[in-house]
């Protein structure tokens, strides 16, 4: 008997028992898997389950589970809306986001991977197969407008999808050109100031989220807890002074981590989003090292979007208070930057059509991969480092190349990503010059313009443009929280197309259109002298 036969023998069976169907075959609705917790990561992987929508009241009778080991039977309860059912429902309920059924009788979870059947009167009724089960993750179905997908969810982590959203305009800057945009953002909260960092460092920051706090605004203050080679002194000093006056930090080092790390940088001031690929430190928001790209907008529905981020993460199972966190820690010395850099670009007010929220592990894998799917001319992508070739990301830009998009990527050179971003720039010399794709790579000598990039920026088409903290690896987008705004607007991707075109050639090679006859002159000067100034890598 094939699949499907045995399905419609199922969906008859339903019906007559008055239960509807969700099949594809009939419109209507049947209990389903949506969702299975193979690895608890407690001992004996006590608390495994398996998590069954059932859309109407139904009698459990004749229902079971099973893999192809062993089949146990659900019961004979009548239940209704998504049920978790655990072989140990005491540790599960530990776990579970649903009410916990318990089972009489063993189904074992692999945890190397395995398929799991719902059947009615032996019949499978649904089925879903996983690979091997990361610690804490949870193999959950996301609906979506283009239907259901699967994906590995940590334990407790959220969900959400991203909306577009109208906006009038947009305020797009970069740094270290324009480091008073950060704290202007900050200075404009009457009422909240949700501030979200990986690390904290910035004096700056410090003092306006304490003026805020003085002159009665709400603050709330979320970092990450173990970023990588530990908190410096100065990040204690800073998160100290913010606790003492009374301001409500948390940091994210709870027990079973939703997250690998807390790596996102945004702002919400009243009703006004900022979001940053920079972290609130010297080097970033001061403008003292880093290239780095920023973005702000004001819109209720925006603010809503990223508050109720912010708050599933600062008060979620990992998160603990800073005086609770920083008891008996030790924190490392550490040198801040101190560099000086001319402002060439000024922030910019300029009108806006739409605004996704872009959240990882939620969506921004996805989102990202369905920007570059639709671009139509152009993708230019910052990035510190892009290491894997066979990353989706990567492969999603070829593919556009494949169909005449022009692809170029623009990398950092600081050592300590500079072998591997010559590897890609290398990678993709082969994929020009072998395939004849319309695609170029750099890592670019900042000169006297930035100390290094940090950037994790996309534009497409210049009209849209991704700003957020995720970096392309797939522990960014499917371990870490990231958090970034996808914005359309000509005008944003023309500031920012113009920014990446004056990195790619080493200095600013734009002139102002009234310079007339000249400029196509001018223009192919500069950029004649910019490429000698880019280190071009073999």
């Amino acid at each position: 008997m094939t699949r499907w036969a045995a399905l419609a023998i199922a969906l008859s069976v339903l019906a007559l028992i008055g239960v509807g169907a969700t099949g594809a075959a009939s419109g209507t609705q049947t209990p389903e898997i949506v969702e299975v917790y193979p690895n608890t990561a407690a001992d004996g992987n006590a608390g495994e389950h398996v998590v069954v929508s059932f859309p109407e009241p139904t009698n459990l009778s004749g229902w079971s589970l099973a893999d192809d080991r062993s089949t146990v039977a659900l019961g004979t309860d009548t239940v209704e809306g998504r049920i978790a059912f655990s072989t140990h429902p005491g540790y599960a309920e530990e776990f579970a986001e649903d009410p916990v059924h318990g089972l009489d009788g063993f189904i074992a979870l692999s945890q190397e991977g395995d398929t799991i059947r719902l059947r009615y009167e032996g019949v499978v009724v649904d089925e879903v197969s996983y690979d091997r089960a990361p610690r804490a993750q949870r193999w959950t179905r996301i609906a979506t407008d283009e239907g259901a997908r699967w994906r590995w969810v940590p334990e407790r982590a959220t969900g959400f999808e991203a909306e577009s959203h109208e906006v009038p305009t947009a305020t797009a800057f970069v740094l270290p050109d324009a480091p008073d945009l950060p704290t202007e953002v900050l200075d404009g909260a009457d009422r909240r100031l949700l501030f979200a960092g990986y690390t904290v460092s910035s004096e700056r920051a410090v003092e306006k989220l304490l003026a805020a706090h003085d002159r009665g605004v709400e603050v709330v203050v979320l970092v990450d807890g173990t970023p990588v080679g530990g908190q410096a002194e100065a990040e204690a000093e800073a998160l100290d002074r913010l606790a003492e006056e009374g301001i409500e930090v948390r940091v994210f080092d709870g027990d079973r981590q939703r997250y690998r790390f807390h790596h996102a940088k945004y702002a919400v001031s009243d009703d006004r989003v900022l979001v940053l690929t920079e972290n609130w430190n010297p080097s970033g928001t001061e403008g003292r090292s880093s290239r780095g790209w920023g973005v702000s907008v004001t819109e209720d529905a925006v603010a809503d979007d990223v508050t109720r981020v912010f708050e599933a993460d600062a008060y979620g199972h990992d998160t603990v208070e800073w005086t609770e966190y920083r008891d008996g820690r030790e924190f490392f010395e550490s040198e801040p930057a101190n560099g000086t850099y001319p402002a060439e670009f000024r922030a910019k007010t300029v009108p806006a059509e739409s605004v996704r929220v872009v959240t990882a592990p939620d969506n921004a894998e996805t989102e990202t991969l369905g920007l570059l799917a639709g671009a139509e001319e152009s993708i230019r992508v910052q990035q510190v480092s892009v290491g894997d070739t066979d990353h989706p990301f990567v492969e999603e830009t070829m593919r556009a190349a494949e169909r005449g998009v022009e692809v170029e990527y623009l990398l950092d050179g600081t050592w300590y990503v500079a072998r591997e971003n010559r590897e890609f720039v290398r990678y993709v010399e082969e994929r020009r010059t072998e395939d004849g794709l319309p695609v170029d790579a750099r890592v670019v000598e900042p000169r006297s313009r930035f100390e290094k990039v940090h950037t994790k920026g996309v534009i497409v088409d210049d009209r849209y443009v991704l700003v957020s903290s995720v970096n392309w690896n797939n522990n960014s987008v499917r371990n870490n929280r990231e958090l970034g705004l996808l914005v359309e607007s000509e005008p944003v991707g023309e500031f920012y197309a113009s920014v990446f075109r004056s990195d790619w050639y080493g200095g600013r090679w734009q002139l102002p259109i009234e310079f007339g006859a000249g400029v196509a002159i001018s223009v192919g000067l500069a950029g004649w002298i910019g490429k000698r100034a880019i280190r071009f890598e073999e």
